[in-house]
């Protein structure tokens, strides 16, 4: 896998101060996507335990509230399967760190109905993250005052209350 960027000290992708990875590669090819350049599997950067060894370090400070993945496509199947070893980190290093991953694919009929049944790579990446932001961007339903999305359409999902009762539980802004 190859990353276009990893952002230290993000505030625009989830709450709090975070480190967000982007990954390459992406084939929902969305519409006025704010990051075309990252549709490209071959874009930016190869992804190595270095990279990986970097995050971690960026995650140290107590002011960083957690990760974000983002692309691309971080559900992408190759995709998947590089960000394992890093999720298997942070969660060991950092089990009080949040995880939050954006993401096209539908987390009830796409990840959780057609993927996580032969993919258990799938599976395993559900378990680590806390908060998936899912739903293809729709440029008619973009919305500038959405907090960490970009159109109405998305949702932003509570993952392991959402496995735990069996229907989507989304995520609480408190506003």
């Amino acid at each position: 896998m190859n990353y276009a960027e990893i952002k230290y000290c993000d505030i625009a992708n989830g709450p709090g101060v975070r480190t967000s990875l982007f990954v390459s590669g992406c084939n929902h090819r969305c519409k006025g996507c704010f990051n075309e350049v990252a549709w490209d599997f071959n874009y930016g950067k190869p992804f190595t335990q270095n990279t990986i060894d970097d995050i971690l370090i960026s995650l140290a400070p107590d002011y960083i509230q957690g990760l974000t993945l983002l692309g691309g496509e971080p559900f992408e199947y190759d995709n998947q399967k590089a960000l394992l070893p890093l999720l298997r980190q942070v969660r060991e290093k950092y089990p009080h760190k949040d995880i939050w991953c954006f993401t096209g694919f539908l987390f009830d009929s796409e990840i959780l109905e057609k993927m996580c049944p032969v993919r258990e790579e799938t599976r395993e990446l559900l378990s680590y993250i806390d908060v998936l932001v899912d739903g293809r961007f729709v440029e008619e339903l973009k919305n500038l005052n959405l907090k960490f999305k970009g159109s109405e359409n998305q949702r932003t999902i509570l993952v392991q209350e959402s496995v735990k009762q069996n229907k989507i539980v989304l995520y609480d802004f408190g506003e």
